[in-house]
């Protein structure tokens, strides 16, 4: 199954377009299921259709599913109280009842995380268009399962698992209860289902698309998108220059027209672009979302390679390769911290594990040169094998 992640800054009509996407795919024959995880029912909105915790059939091929958050908080709330019910009796906490749950800030994109994950491995579809929300929670959300796993396997290793049968004598000598075994299930639990989710993000099937209305702040959210999307090791497949208006208006608007092409004209420097055009009214049920003519989805993939150049007999380092296009050199930071490297770009960071060779080596440097950052790693001599 292809997945196709859409998202943009707020206001620049991604959920039209993922409507529209997920529309022209099914016309053309492919099985495919629009998720959105907005609590407003914006997507039902656009296709005419309401839509929500049960996948809906919109039209031929086409099913569209809004996932409720605060169901799955509830559930999931319940369950933890209950694997918790000795600890929390220990403490004297009170339990919640499920009346009074609500949902807590993120349980939307975590519920469209678990959505994506189970659409996925269901395989019901050909194609699956996710409408996530605006870029800079998307970008939050795209790292979330990654980021989740470290901090667990950093609190919650598994080689203290090892030590389960030494928990009673601890806990007596100690005096308080050890963790029970419930915590390190649920941990071990939770590390497999963000694994499939990173799966599916990963996969080369999975494509980003930005989308993005041609004009100043649209340029400037276009150029922060597509760099945390690099320091993820991703690019988008095509951007979409959503809303861009007509020749014919040109006369009447000259200022925003002129504004508009100046825009596009940057961005074709640098991107896959895709016009959609303005149709002087917001796009409401099938025959406006066909009008929109947006572009379908091919064999592109968003996944970029970073590559370990082996330049030891020129140079003695090897150079590892990281495409960041839109990067700032004043605004790049590098801290090694044992085998990751945590690399911030402006406003965004990434930890990441080195490569093996690389991990035997220490840093020499780094250089940023037309959108690629280069780093350069000197081996340890006391790690790296001698030779004979």
């Amino acid at each position: 199954m292809r997945t196709l992640l859409i998202t943009g800054p707020g206001g620049s009509g991604r959920t039209t377009v993922a409507a529209a996407t997920a529309l022209h795919a099914a016309r053309e024959g492919t099985r495919t299921l629009v998720l959105s995880a907005d609590r407003t029912d914006t997507l039902g909105a656009v296709l005419g259709v309401a839509t929500g915790p049960v996948p809906t059939e919109v039209a031929a091929n086409l099913t569209a599913w809004r996932p409720d958050a605060t169901a799955r908080f509830r559930d999931d709330l319940g369950a933890f109280q209950e694997r918790a019910a000795n600890v929390l009796d220990l403490l004297g906490a009170s339990r919640l009842e499920a009346e009074e749950v609500t949902p807590l800030p993120g349980a939307e994109e975590l519920t469209l995380l678990r959505a994506l994950r189970d659409a996925a491995l269901a395989e019901a579809h050909d194609l699956l268009v996710v409408d996530l929300p605006a870029a800079p929670q998307a970008l939050a959300l795209l790292a979330l399962p990654e980021e989740l796993r470290r901090y667990l396997r950093r609190l919650l290793p598994a080689e203290r698992q090892a030590a389960r049968a030494l928990r009673p004598v601890l806990g007596r000598l100690a005096g308080v209860p050890m963790p029970s075994e419930w915590l390190y299930e649920t941990a071990g639990r939770w590390d497999l289902e963000l694994g499939a989710v990173e799966a599916v993000l990963a996969d080369r099937d999975t494509v980003v698309r930005v989308v993005a209305e041609p004009g100043p702040a649209g340029a400037d959210a276009v150029r922060d998108t597509v760099l945390a999307l690099a320091l993820r090791g991703l690019r988008p497949d095509v951007l979409v220059a959503n809303r861009v208006l007509p020749e014919a208006v040109a006369d009447a608007l000259p200022g925003q027209v002129v504004q508009q092409r100046k825009v596009l004209e940057e961005w074709q420097e640098s991107y896959d672009v895709r016009a959609v055009r303005q149709l002087g009214h917001d796009p409401r049920g099938a025959d406006d979302l066909v009008a929109l003519a947006v572009p379908g989805v091919d064999d592109t993939v968003s996944a970029v390679e970073w590559p370990v150049e082996d330049r030891l007999a020129e140079d003695g380092v090897l150079v590892w390769q990281l495409p960041l296009p839109g990067a700032i050199r004043d605004e790049l930071d590098l801290i090694r911290r044992g085998d990751e490297l945590v690399v911030a770009a402006g406003a965004f960071r990434r930890i990441v594990p080195l490569p093996s060779a690389l991990r035997r080596c220490t840093v020499d440097g780094a250089s940023l040169r037309e959108g690629e950052l280069r780093i350069r790693f000197a081996p340890d001599r006391d790690l790296w094998p001698q030779r004979p």
